[in-house]
């Protein structure tokens, strides 16, 4: 599986990936912004310095199944994570950094070893923080012969101009939206700023993959979005489904979860720490699928 963008030529890529290790020098790779210098190693909110953390890579099969296929999607986890949420399923990796620092040519031979093992796609979990490395790896593992498509697997807080230095090196955009709502980002994410960035960094995603194209089962290029229905509606989820029907497209491929649970500190917050009911999931699906989106199976 290839992808109709252009690929970008030697010089744009020395161009790209000068100006994403600048930006680390004084970290504004992503909203938190910062300031310091990860080119020394010093370490911000993601805990993450200069090298990227991988806690594993493996052939994953929970992914839809347009990201799975026979040979299951490549997934590449990084450690360290640039929002704080207190339901985090997979906090030993995002928020006690569990993972191994690595360099560019490891990411790169795990990149053809998963492809040689039957992946159908390279999936890059978590991957905000490490945008630089990214850049660097998938272009020599193209070099190499990498020819299936890259996912960017993130929790949709991201910088608009961060995201320009990944077109045409990442061909599937996979954001979580987790709130329309800023009391709640900031209480259960610490990122009060949360859905304004979000919208942001999906209208800059759509415009560069478009919608989510599939051939023969597998998804190619495009854009594919995951909401996580969360107990007593704090994350406004209705508001998140207009938000992409409207403002993104009626065409638009959703994954609405229902696998909400109360992890990790989740606990703390009474009105969270329940799993979700049959009638909040009905709600949100029925409403996406009046609206004309297209749903995950």
């Amino acid at each position: 599986m290839t992808t109709k963008y252009r690929t970008i030529n030697e010089n744009e890529f020395k161009n790209r990936l000068q100006c994403a290790y600048k930006i680390m020098e004084c970290c504004e790779l992503c909203p938190r912004m910062c300031r310091i210098n990860r080119l020394k190693d010093e370490k911000g909110f993601c805990g993450t310095g200069l090298k990227s953390v991988v806690s594993s890579a493996c052939p994953h099969f929970g992914e839809e199944s347009v990201l799975v296929g026979n040979g299951g999607s490549g997934t590449i986890f990084f450690s360290g994570c640039n929002l704080g949420c207190v339901f985090c399923q997979n906090y030993d990796i995002s928020q006690l950094h569990y993972g191994k620092e690595i360099e560019i040519d490891d990411l790169v031979s795990m990149m053809l070893q998963l492809q040689n093992r039957g992946c159908i796609n390279i999936n890059l979990v978590t991957p905000t923080h490490v945008v630089p490395h990214i850049i660097e790896s998938v272009h020599y593992a193209r070099t190499k012969g990498l020819i299936v498509p890259t996912v960017y697997n993130c929790g949709g807080y991201e910088s608009v101009e961060t995201l320009k230095l990944l077109e045409g090196i990442i061909d599937i955009y996979m954001p979580d939206t987790k709130y329309m709502n800023p009391t709640s980002s900031k209480r259960y994410t610490l990122a009060e700023n949360y859905p304004d960035v979000m919208k942001q960094a999906l209208l800059e995603m759509h415009k560069q993959v478009g919608d989510l194209e599939i051939r023969d089962g597998h998804a190619t290029r495009g854009l594919l979005v995951r909401h996580l229905i969360m107990p007593n509606r704090v994350a406004e989820s209705k508001d998140i489904i207009d938000f992409l029907a409207h403002k993104i497209s009626k065409n638009t491929f959703i994954n609405i979860m229902e696998q909400y649970r109360s992890v990790f500190k989740a606990n703390r917050f009474p009105e969270i720490n329940r799993r979700i009911t049959l009638k909040e999931y009905q709600e949100v699906t029925l409403y996406a699928k009046e609206l004309g989106l297209r749903l995950a199976d």
